[in-house]
């Protein structure tokens, strides 16, 4: 099933469904991609502030993959969109 992430928010929101789904502590996982515990709470919580390096790890560790493609609007205005 394709999933959007449009702020990081999302994303976090979307990498701990896929945590849980997997059954894998926040440890666990940051073991498996050699960060901390905290590392990974603040990437499911939202912050902005995450290395993207960081992030692929941790999207790679959880067999996932990151695909781009154009935005469909419907009809949205861009303001609506975020």
């Amino acid at each position: 099933m394709t999933q959007f992430a449009r702020s990081p928010k999302q994303l976090g929101t979307l990498i701990h469904n896929a945590r849980v789904g997997r059954n894998l502590t926040q440890q666990a996982l940051a073991d498996l991609v050699g960060t901390g515990q905290k590392t990974v709470s603040r990437i499911e919580g939202g912050h902005p502030g995450t290395k993207l390096e960081t992030v692929f790890g941790i999207i790679a560790a959880l067999d996932l993959d990151l695909t781009l493609e154009p935005r469909r609007k419907d009809g949205a205005d861009l303001s609506e969109i975020f």
